[in-house]
């Protein structure tokens, strides 16, 4: 079962071959169709039309109604005045079933594999918080912690290489160079958020870190000369509104743990201004997972020598031990921890490439209520009321930041 789309237009005229003049011509009775010399026009999606010749009929064939030949061409007979010039007669396009239904399965399945990914993104996030803040807890040396998450992902990365699981990329010396600011900010980030685990409750240093999109503001009208919509600023001041407030009243303070994550902030929005800054020439440019695989291999190499002078070599069975640590729960959990960290930056990249940046910032805003949600739940973190309220005032302004991101400033008129 087909279903065809059919229409007509005015007489016209069309070159036959080599400069000639030929038409199309029509049998009234028989209904079929002579040989034609010329090729088809294309009209719309896959119209063919042909000129008629000036045909003779009965008078029956003033009636509307059209009329089908055996190869699937419709003719309406011509009004009056329009036979003397002759008229045009369109093919059907035709659209099968199968078509159709192959495309909404395709749809169908586009939706479930970025849901997927969606509550991968989520799962990954609320592992990695849990299981880091278990380590972060027990062996209280976040630099080395952070280190063997960036040494982990880097095995994974050179596997992913060495398996072709992913194209292997080529760089050059000035892609390193244009990279490394982007390295050396993201490793102070994640740094940061981990000192900032390690001393206060997971929720308090999410909901700190719900005001990213302050700095992200600040740090663009500072380098780049994007200056905020008076929409965008109306959000921000939720946002500081509610962190503000749950600061006051969280049980877990302190101000190691607040500075920490406010200066995570300021880092992880620093890397976003960087990254457009020193933006890579479009024809050398890498996507967003490669570029993510070479940063994760960089802050390796850029934070062991700090490790070794900061905390030294901490991470052995042998001190472990001593210090009365399960050494099998330990480097368990920092593993679980590792490959959350690495999966659930990729997943993101992963879902970035597939919808807008504004629909990833308001998953992104999501992924943070859950996050905090699961372990207020987990660890039975004390919530007060103000504390709860400024919570979420927060977290409101960060998804209003999010959809009016996307109003344009109306062009000036002269």
């Amino acid at each position: 079962m087909q279903s065809s789309a059919i229409s007509f237009s005015p007489p016209i005229s069309l070159p036959g071959k080599r400069g000639s003049s030929s038409f199309f011509r029509f049998d009234p009775i028989s209904l079929s169709p002579a040989r034609a010399e010329t090729q088809p026009l294309r009209i719309g999606s896959a119209i063919a039309a042909r000129r008629l010749s000036p045909i003779r009929c009965s008078s029956d064939c003033t009636s509307s109604a059209p009329k089908l030949s055996r190869d699937g061409w419709i003719s309406t007979p011509l009004p009056a005045q329009e036979r003397e010039s002759g008229g045009v007669e369109v093919r059907a396009t035709s659209v099968p079933e199968s078509a159709g239904e192959a495309s909404q399965s395709k749809g169908l399945m586009d939706t479930l594999v970025l849901g997927s990914l969606f509550g991968l993104w989520y799962l990954f996030n609320i592992y990695f918080n849990i299981y880091n803040k278990q380590v972060l807890k027990a062996f209280h040396y976040p630099v080395t912690v952070t280190l063997v998450q960036f040494a982990v992902g880097s095995v994974l990365v050179t596997l992913m290489w060495g398996l072709n699981l992913y194209k292997r990329p080529k760089i050059s010396g000035a892609q390193l160079a244009a990279i490394l600011p982007l390295a050396v900010v993201h490793t102070l980030g994640n740094l940061f958020t981990n000192m900032s685990l390690g001393k206060v409750a997971v929720s308090f240093t999410h909901t700190i870190k719900a005001s990213e999109p302050f700095f992200s503001v600040l740090l663009s009208a500072m380098f780049l000369g994007e200056f905020p919509t008076l929409w965008v600023v109306s959000s921000l001041l939720p946002i500081v509104g509610g962190v503000a407030l749950a600061s006051m009243t969280e049980p877990s303070f302190n101000w190691a743990g607040f500075w920490s994550a406010m200066a995570s902030n300021l880092t992880n929005q620093s890397r976003n201004v960087l990254s457009k800054k020193f933006m890579i020439k479009k024809e050398e440019s890498l996507d967003n997972i490669t570029l993510f695989s070479i940063i994760t291999i960089m802050s390796f190499f850029l934070l062991a020598p700090f490790t070794l002078y900061s905390e030294g070599v901490k991470f052995t069975p042998a001190y472990l031990q001593s210090v009365g640590l399960n050494v099998n729960q330990v480097y368990t959990r920092s593993l679980i921890a590792a490959l959350c960290f690495h999966a659930y930056q990729q997943v993101s990249y992963m879902i970035l490439q597939r919808v807008s940046p504004v629909t990833h910032s308001v998953g992104n805003c999501v992924k943070r209520v859950v996050v905090i949600v699961t372990s207020v739940l987990f660890f039975r973190t004390p919530v007060t009321t103000i504390n709860a309220l400024g919570t979420g005032v927060a977290l409101a302004g960060v998804f209003l930041y999010s959809r009016v991101k996307r109003i344009k400033p109306k062009p000036k008129t002269a």
